[in-house]
């Protein structure tokens, strides 16, 4: 295996949305450098960082029927009974939901937490308050998703944060989606939201760190049962 393998293999790929971003910043650090050189190391840092947040990493997720896996990298900041988005048509009964913020630090690659069906798109625009604060989830812009699972419907809202301007969703009304599969991406810092349907086995708790894709935030099986995995 050559050095340059070797160094693909140990460095995450970036997510194509990120490429024109990255060119910008390292333009920037480029005209900084020109005018004053330390102002080129300041840019030169913000141009890693940028590839840094723009990361997009394979993930081991666990696929046995009935788990509900984490959609997005960052920890816990609230779980609790509410009732969804009023656009997403879901009515207004209190569900179990589970939030996960993302600091400009995590992956914002957005993974869905079940197998099911596409059947809702729905936008919202709105403020950008801070994400870990409870009113994001009512006030801030959003962007929510719909999955009928076996377990029964999913509400999957991405929110944007003080820092995030663009909710991306890579999906469409009717199109399949397995546990685990990106949907979408929010640049900047942000949050997202799971609505479970009745009978979740929370299985994190507030403060806990959570991975897209691999951590699993309920369980609708038994007790105890080996987990199969997939990587993507």
């Amino acid at each position: 295996m050559s050095m340059i393998e070797s160094i693909r293999k140990q460095v995450a790929p970036i997510h194509p949305e990120g490429r024109n971003f990255i060119i910008l910043f390292g333009i920037a650090a480029v005209i900084l450098h020109y005018i004053w050189s330390p102002l080129g190391w300041i840019g030169a840092i913000a141009t890693l960082w940028c590839a840094y947040f723009f990361r997009d990493p394979a993930r081991v997720t666990p696929v046995q029927d009935g788990l509900v896996v984490a959609p997005a990298d960052g920890y816990v900041c609230s779980i609790g009974q509410f009732a969804p988005p009023p656009e997403l048509g879901l009515g207004p009964e209190p569900m179990q939901r589970v939030c996960i913020f993302m600091s400009v630090f995590d992956v914002h690659v957005n993974r869905a937490p079940v197998t099911g069906r596409v059947t809702r798109i729905a936008y919202k625009p709105g403020v950008f308050v801070n994400a870990d604060l409870d009113k994001a989830s009512e006030d801030n812009e959003r962007n929510g998703m719909l999955l009928d699972a076996p377990q029964g419907t999913f509400a999957v809202v991405q929110i944007a944060g003080l820092i995030a301007r663009r909710i991306l969703s890579f999906v469409h009304e009717g199109q399949n989606l397995g546990v685990g599969d990106r949907f979408g991406l929010i640049r900047f810092g942000s949050r997202v939201d799971v609505y479970m349907p009745p009978g979740a086995r929370l299985m994190v708790g507030l403060g806990s760190r959570a991975t897209a894709g691999e951590t699993v935030l309920a369980d609708y099986g038994p007790a105890a049962q080996e987990r199969p995995y997939k990587v993507a």
